[in-house]
Formats: structure tokens, sequence, C-alpha cells
């Protein structure tokens, strides 16, 4: 019987995402997250395999830089978007008092 993680699989992925588009360690982003760095490494495995697998093995060498590239550039924007959204709330929040 497998056990049930106690990370959804979304969070998996996003995580796994995050080391893979970002450029970071799997350390760094354990660490941020509050997830093990073994863990985590399995997931950028898994996530890993399933890229291989896909499409990528079709793409020239400029469009796997290419989309490694824009991979990375969307991982900042969503940590910068991220950013923003809790400098809105800690701003509202002053602003109210």
């Amino acid at each position: 019987m497998a056990r049930q993680s106690k990370y959804p699989e979304e969070f998996r992925r996003q995580a796994a995402a995050l080391v893979l588009d970002s450029g970071r360690t799997i350390r760094d982003v354990g660490r941020e997250l509050g997830v093990n760095h073994e863990t985590l490494r399995n997931w950028v495995a898994q996530l890993r395999q399933e890229r291989d697998g896909g499409q990528s093995s079709s793409l020239s060498g400029d469009e796997r830089a290419e989309l490694l590239r824009l991979r990375r550039q969307v991982a900042q924007l969503e940590l910068e978007k991220e950013i923003l959204k809790k400098a809105a709330v800690f701003f509202a929040r002053e602003t109210e008092r």
C-alpha cells in the first residue's frame, strides 16, 4: 500500500520545476520551502524524467536553450509576483493603521 505524501502533487511539481527552471540548488529551494533536500531531489528526478520523455527530445539545441531561458524567466517572474503580493498586503495593513 502506497503511503500518501503530506505534500500535494501540484506543490511537488512546482517545487521541482523551481529547481530545474531557476538554476538554483536543490538545497536552497528545499530550505526555502521547508522540504528535505533528499525529498526534493526525488521530485526533481521524477520531473526531469517526465520532461525528457516528452516533447523536449524533439527540440533542437537552440530550442532547448531558449526553452530553458524562458522557464528560468517565468520562475523569476513568478517569484517577483509573490514578493509583490506580500508587499501589497504589508502596505495595505500599514495604511489601515
